[in-house]
């Protein structure tokens, strides 16, 4: 399992599948993001549900991007 959430191409799958999925009319993260921009008015925890759910793959992506970054800079 560690394996692959350390795994470029995996995370970039996940991204690309689930992160922007449905992709039309427009990706859920993206129409979650605006709607908390807006206030949040009516959101109920399934539609937060549904952000964490969307969201994760591009957490775990920044989440490798500054492990990359900080092994480049050790070295």
């Amino acid at each position: 399992m560690k394996n692959l959430l350390n795994d470029w191409r995996i995370v970039m799958l996940l991204c690309l599948t689930l992160g922007l999925a449905p992709f039309f009319p427009e990706p859920h993260l993206f129409g979650k993001l605006m709607w908390i921009a807006g206030g949040a008015k009516g959101m109920q925890p399934m539609d937060y549900f549904d952000l964490v759910l969307h969201g994760f793959p591009f957490i775990l992506l920044l989440r490798l991007l500054i492990r990359s970054l900080l092994k480049l800079k050790k070295t």
